[in-house]
């Protein structure tokens, strides 16, 4: 009892030295000045999520595929994924005990239907997670994971200090800016990550804390690791505008590559998902991801290696394990061996997934953008059309940005960070050539990316659209009305006048079964105003008589606030009542949710 005590008297006295650094934040700093120190911190918190992630995935690697795979035995290559899946379900199940979702698409759900708001587990449960599933050979990424860890922390932070739900959102940005900024060491396309995948608006208001983010982060990414960088290249070979068809081609198989993409991972995740049992996807992923593997070991873990020899020019070396013993001097054996990266990166990433693992779509997207475009450059230089030459290295950091331009639905976040890595803009030209042509085919094909599907789909994703945007972060329940008073239909003209007109300042009743709340129709003062002074007619006529069908219905567990302004819209009321499971609700009226709408458009463009 006495220890229960102190420890109420200690929580009391830690509410209170918060309680009072809020009183004094407030009379001291302003809200943006404490909006830029909360982006700083942020930024250091997302690139230390990030830097934990990267040393932890390499630790696991270093110690399976460099010792065990190397040393002993290449048939470790089918056990790791297997493994590493079951560590993954076990950790989720007994340590975290809650779903771990895939790192933007989680983050983007958290901003479009919680209000920015993630629970504490998501800041740890990436961590504890992705490393193994990457490390034992999962064939995803870190980078979303990275993001979803930074996005948590911010979105904890943000409760913390109390912020708005814009501000939640735009520190969740910088958080994402943050992790890329600390991964690749390119602070301005994290920035622009931030603004394209999350939607963020491109203010000063919002510019500045992305910037602190991102520079906060990469400070942190050099504090740990120096100078080394994700993707170490320098450009060699200088751009030629004769070079310029083949980049419009390369564009071209981009959008396609992209599309092929979207549609294997769609696919296997939607077959996954038939599966009810989670022991028996992880068997059923473990397995299939492990021969995958075991068969392609390149398609081991994310695959930057893979990428940084194709760059250099050393495809062999990226193809010195494959178990055919194929002849690598062959150069059309090369490419064909190449092409089958191409085609299965992405068939172990959804299997990865679909079986239980944690990670990320953007290093796969790499990793296949890079093996396509220098698959491309091989056929253009080996069939000698027109006896021209294009750079290899150069279409493989060019294939990077049509991919992610195409699958990420992110151009301008693929065009400035290959001329970042690369230290350069000499390849601009290209970039965006590729970039635009894979995004425009692949948009027109899936008008969402790989992130944003299932919520686009949906109609709940937080888009461009301000109108939109907004109509997505409204709360349906506080604009539900419910001060109308219901009439049953044989209650009589009389009964109607006393028992409903005279009590109501509303000039609409619901008419609803007395038993089960059944909506059966409505009642407008309009429809009984020439007769409700006729006291003749008051035993006469009953409720049932009088009503009529309501111009249209909100159902409250269908109906998203798009379609509920789309039924105002072309029915023309003013008042729609809401139904949930056929039972009356309330009602909506339209002057009620136009002023929250104007509400809720001030505290998003703040």
């Amino acid at each position: 009892m006495l220890s229960g005590f102190f420890t109420l008297q200690m929580g009391i006295r830690k509410k209170t030295w918060f309680t009072n650094f809020l009183v004094w934040r407030a009379k001291h700093i302003s809200q943006r000045q404490f909006v830029y120190i909360l982006s700083v911190l942020v930024g250091f918190t997302s690139g230390i999520g990030a830097v934990v992630l990267k040393n932890l995935t390499h630790f696991f690697q270093h110690l399976l595929e460099g010792n065990l795979v190397k040393y002993y035995h290449h048939a470790f290559y089918f056990v790791f994924p297997i493994i590493g899946l079951t560590l993954v379900y076990l950790v989720i199940k007994y340590v975290i005990r809650n779903k771990v979702s895939h790192g933007i698409p989680s983050t983007l759900f958290a901003m479009s239907k919680h209000k920015g708001i993630m629970r504490k587990y998501q800041m740890f449960g990436s961590i504890l997670t992705a490393p193994i599933t990457v490390g034992f050979g999962g064939s995803v990424g870190l980078e979303g994971p990275s993001v979803a860890t930074g996005a948590a922390i911010s979105s904890n932070i943000s409760r913390m200090f109390h912020m708005n739900q814009s501000t939640r959102n735009l520190l969740i940005g910088c958080a994402a800016a943050g992790a890329m900024a600390s991964i690749f060491k390119a602070p301005i396309a994290a920035i622009i990550f931030a603004i394209e995948v999350f939607s963020l608006d491109l203010t000063i208001a919002s510019m500045l804390p992305l910037l602190l983010a991102s520079i906060s982060a990469i400070i942190t990414s050099y504090f740990f690791f120096g100078s080394d960088v994700l993707l170490p290249f320098k450009i060699e070979d200088s751009f030629k505008i004769g070079d310029v068809p083949f980049f419009i081609i390369l564009g071209l198989l981009a959008g396609l590559t992209s599309i092929y993409f979207t549609e294997v991972y769609e696919r296997v995740q939607k077959g996954f998902k038939k599966i009810k049992s989670p022991i028996k996807r992880l068997l059923f992923g473990g397995v299939s991801i492990g021969l995958l593997v075991y068969l392609v070991p390149p398609l081991y873990g994310e695959g930057f290696d893979v990428i940084n020899n194709l760059i250099k020019g050393n495809p062999q070396k990226v193809l010195e394990n494959n178990i055919f013993n194929l002849d690598l001097s062959n150069i059309w054996v090369v490419i064909t061996l190449l092409a089958g990266l191409v085609v299965f990166k992405i068939i172990a990433s959804a299997i990865t997934f679909g079986a239980g693992g944690v990670g990320g779509i953007f290093a796969p997207t790499l990793f296949m953008g890079s093996i396509m475009g220098n698959c491309i450059a091989k056929i253009i230089n080996n069939i000698d059309l027109f006896h021209l030459k294009v750079s290899e290295s150069n279409f493989t950091l060019v294939g990077m940005a049509g991919l992610m331009a195409g699958v990420l639905h992110a151009p301008l976040t693929a065009i400035f960070l290959i001329a970042e890595v690369t230290g350069g803009y000499e390849l601009f030209i290209p970039l965006m050539i590729t970039a635009a042509i894979s995004y425009s085919i692949t948009k027109y094909v899936h008008p969402h990316s790989v992130y944003t599907m299932e919520l686009g789909r949906k109609g709940e994703l937080i888009t461009h659209d301000k109108d939109h945007a907004v109509l997505t972060l409204m709360d349906i329940d506080k604009v539900i009305e419910n001060n109308f008073v219901p009439i049953y239909p044989e209650m009589t003209l009389g009964d109607i006048v006393h028992k409903a007109v005279v009590k109501s300042s509303r000039n609409i009743f619901p008419v609803i079964e007395e038993k089960d709340g059944t909506l059966l129709g409505i009642i407008l003062l309009d429809d009984i105003r020439s007769i409700m002074f006729n006291q003749t007619l008051y035993n006469k006529v009953i409720a049932r008589e009088v009503m009529h069908t309501p111009p249209d219905i909100i159902e409250l567990d269908k109906d998203k606030m798009t379609d509920i302004m789309d039924k105002f819209q072309s029915s023309g009321a003013w008042n729609l009542p809401v139904l949930k499971d056929n039972k009356y609700v309330g009602f909506i009226s339209k002057s009620k949710l136009l002023t929250a709408y104007r509400r809720k458009l001030i505290n998003f463009t703040k």
